[in-house]
């Protein structure tokens, strides 16, 4: 399969992960996805292992390579225009989280989507974390019994961010762009739609980077009256070990299971006080859409699960913005 990349500011590192050791397919052209992106530096390093084409129009490129996949992961104000050129000429599609920066904009991809022949995933890469999958494996086998409350949390080193983050026209919002991530952890691991989301947001102790949020704080209310809270931040210090500190506590009506720092913990009936469980395999998001654009099996996120998790993060960042509970 031929595929290209479209930016490079997202985690293209998911598509060059997905192929190693993959010798069939190839990546064989990227652009640019917004005005002022460089792709220089990730077109050199791909250059010593594919013959690879730059271009300075994405659009050029597609109509030239026409090329099977197409990666989207440019500055997010602008994933949903490059989306919506893919799907016009029913290109199978990987696109960055979030889809879109607004509700009319996901629309329209949304709407380019179905007219489509095209496959779509959005880049919920950490779903395939070993500890991530570990947790679905454990709640599907009845380990916690039926979920009732999911606490989730991302935190991130802030450091000093590219210009685009600054505004919320090119940037997005932290709640879609950060939190994104644990939305789509409640909806996949809860296996329930959201209700309403009530959510705040801030841009204190940003560190001189303009409208960009530091902090913030979603409840979520699912279907059959499951809660869900996810914090967000860039408070993480700079000298932290890592630059993310990822967690999630899901209470079940039998059990407890949590990840803590890559590690899985589980109580409950059966067992007396906190067991660590072993983990699964890591898994790539991007070689599992490639197989599922083959007819090799189903991909673990859905193009469905995908709009919908971008549609909750917009809806909080709604409610943030207006200080208001937002129903679905």
């Amino acid at each position: 399969m031929k595929i290209v990349l479209i930016g490079s500011t997202g985690h293209t590192n998911y598509v060059v992960n997905g192929l190693k050791d993959n010798y069939e397919d190839q990546i064989v052209g990227i652009a640019p996805g917004s005005e002022g992106e460089n792709v220089d530096s990730l077109y050199q390093k791909l250059a010593k292992d594919y013959e690879i084409e730059k271009y300075n129009d994405y659009k050029e490129m597609l109509d030239d390579l026409k090329p099977d996949v197409a990666a989207v992961a440019c500055h997010f104000g602008d994933h949903a225009d490059a989306a919506v050129e893919v799907l016009n000429r029913n290109i199978d599609l990987f696109v960055e989280k979030p889809i879109a920066t607004t509700l009319a904009k996901l629309d329209d991809v949304k709407s380019a989507y179905e007219k489509s022949e095209s496959k779509l995933v959005s880049m919920f890469g950490i779903r395939y974390k070993p500890w991530f999958l570990t947790v679905y494996k454990y709640i599907k086998e009845g380990a916690i019994g039926e979920v009732r409350l999911m606490n989730a949390q991302k935190s991130y080193r802030l450091g000093q961010r590219a210009e685009f983050y600054k505004k919320r026209e090119t940037y997005g919002g932290t709640i879609p762009w950060v939190g994104s991530h644990a939305i789509d952890w409640m909806q996949w691991l809860s296996g329930k739609d959201f209700k309403s989301v009530y959510a705040s947001h801030s841009t204190k102790a940003n560190q001189n980077h303009g409208e960009l949020e530091v902090s913030a704080l979603c409840h979520f209310n699912f279907e059959d009256e499951i809660f869900g809270s996810v914090n967000i931040d860039y408070l993480r210090p700079q000298n932290a070990t890592s630059h993310d500190d990822d967690r999630i506590r899901i209470a079940g009506d039998k059990g407890v299971i949590e990840v803590l720092k890559e590690k899985v913990y589980l109580i409950n009936d059966q067992i007396e006080g906190s067991r660590e469980l072993p983990l699964v395999a890591n898994k790539e998001i991007f070689a599992d859409f490639l197989d599922w654009v083959k007819g090799q099996g189903e991909c673990l996120i859905s193009a469905e699960e995908s709009f919908r998790v971008t549609e909750a993060a917009l809806q909080a960042r709604e409610s943030a913005d207006k200080k208001q509970l937002i129903q679905f």
